[in-house]
């Protein structure tokens, strides 16, 4: 029969400290009087033992914890109590009781610790902010997205709009009204920022949904949901289309475009004669351009639909090019070599009398490719980098139709320059050199 161990009183176990080693326990790797932990039993219940350690530098008494070693099942199994004197003896034999009678239950006391431990990370996990998620969503995005203004584009709209309302929110405790109060906030002045603010939001908490980060109906779904509380779109939103110049005005603007000697209005000019956007033409490096072969190759990281862009160059986009300045690899160089910013070259047209956008351009240019060529449309719509039809793609496939860009670049050069053919005696005006030209 197993000797109990004397039930000791707090007192008794007040006095307990370390060990040392003696003759019977000294091994290769510890020698004789070198300090060790000891284990002390204290009874009542048995098994219950204070492990006390050797001091560290600085400390005159080393570590003391409790231990309760017992039997589980077929199984030795030991129970860290907590350390003394924070739980006192009393304490301790409460805990190593409960353990007891646990065991006798048929509980695992171990099992039940670890599964409630896993119970409180997973609850733990879900606890995931909105912000935290949607960094999440934008990263897979930005893989999805051609340009990094995209990506921008999308962070901006989130913490302006989003994170105000939601952002410190745990996503299982998103409803209906927060979202709804989001959108409230844009809905009739910023229409189409608010629509898509929500589709991402309405992903987003998709996203939560899978991850088993919250259940139930999606608070920012439209149909059927948030559209019982708010008007049409179409009722509220007015699209507005960039100011353009109308095709006959064009050629006067040339003119007066030339008398200026400033880098934004030589960059503007390049832009008109490229049919090219304005961050294309910012951003367009002396090493993309290939003036031998008169081609100017955007590469795909800059092109809206994420494909690099091959520009034919009309004489008189290179002449504004020859007469440009190289103070930097920018084409166009703005302050301290840097990139021209965008309000340099949508301020030219104001500043010589014309309330149209730069971007607006591109639709003077696709104006009169309709009105006075006659020209695939598939030509012009690459010319303007547009690759959305099956007709345009189909195209691209076909060496990108250069040499017909080349020749309406060069058509539309002449306009630009020299204004339409003036009409014949019979008052019949001859339209651009209009003919026929077959894919």
């Amino acid at each position: 029969m197993p000797k109990k161990a004397k039930v000791l009183t707090a007192v008794e176990v007040a006095r307990f400290r370390h060990g040392t080693i003696t003759g019977t326990q000294q091994t290769t790797k510890r020698s004789i009087g070198e300090q060790c932990p000891a284990y002390h039993a204290v009874g009542d219940p048995a098994g219950l033992i204070l492990q006390c350690r050797p001091p560290i530098e600085g400390i005159a008494i080393g570590s003391r914890s409790w231990l309760f070693r017992t039997k589980v099942g077929d199984k030795r199994r030991e129970f860290g109590l907590g350390g003394y004197p924070d739980v006192s003896l009393g304490d301790a034999r409460a805990k190593a009781k409960r353990i007891k009678e646990a065991i006798a239950s048929g509980i695992d006391p171990a099992a039940e610790k670890k599964e409630k431990r896993s119970a409180l990370i997973r609850e733990q996990a879900k606890a995931v902010t909105f912000e935290r998620l949607a960094d999440e969503y934008v990263i897979k995005k930005a893989k999805e997205f051609k340009t990094t203004k995209q990506v921008q584009k999308l962070k901006n709209q989130l913490i302006n709009y989003a994170y105000p309302y939601i952002g410190k929110m745990v996503v299982a405790d998103i409803e209906r009204i927060h979202i709804e109060n989001m959108v409230k906030a844009i809905w009739e002045i910023k229409t189409e920022t608010a629509n898509r603010l929500r589709l991402h939001v309405e992903k987003i908490l998709d996203l939560a949904e899978v991850k088993k980060l919250r259940v139930g109906e999606n608070p920012a779904r439209w149909s059927g949901n948030l559209e019982l509380s708010f008007p049409a779109r179409g009722k509220v939103s007015r699209v507005t289309h960039y100011a353009a110049l109308p095709v006959v005005k064009l050629p006067e603007l040339i003119r007066k475009l030339k008398a200026q000697d400033w880098m934004g209005a030589r960059a503007l000019e390049f832009l008109i004669l490229t049919a090219a956007r304005s961050g294309e033409v910012r951003g367009a490096m002396w090493s993309e351009v290939n003036l031998e072969k008169k081609i100017w190759t955007v590469p795909a990281d800059r092109m809206k639909a994420g494909k690099s862009h091959r520009v034919p160059l009309t004489d008189a986009a290179i002449a504004v090019l020859e007469k440009t300045p190289r103070l930097s690899n920018y084409l166009f160089t703005g302050a301290r070599g840097a990139m021209l910013t965008d309000a340099t070259i949508s301020k030219v047209p104001k500043r010589i009398g014309y309330q149209v956008t730069a971007h607006g351009f591109r639709s003077t240019f696709k104006d009169w490719c309709r009105m006075h060529t006659a020209y695939p449309d598939e030509v012009s719509e690459l010319a303007l980098a547009h690759v959305g039809t099956d007709s345009t793609r189909a195209a691209y496939a076909r060496d990108e139709l250069l040499d017909k860009r080349r020749l309406l670049m060069n058509e539309w050069a002449q306009f630009c320059n020299h204004g339409l053919p003036e009409a014949k005696s019979d008052n019949v005006v001859e339209i651009g050199g209009r003919r026929n030209v077959s894919l």
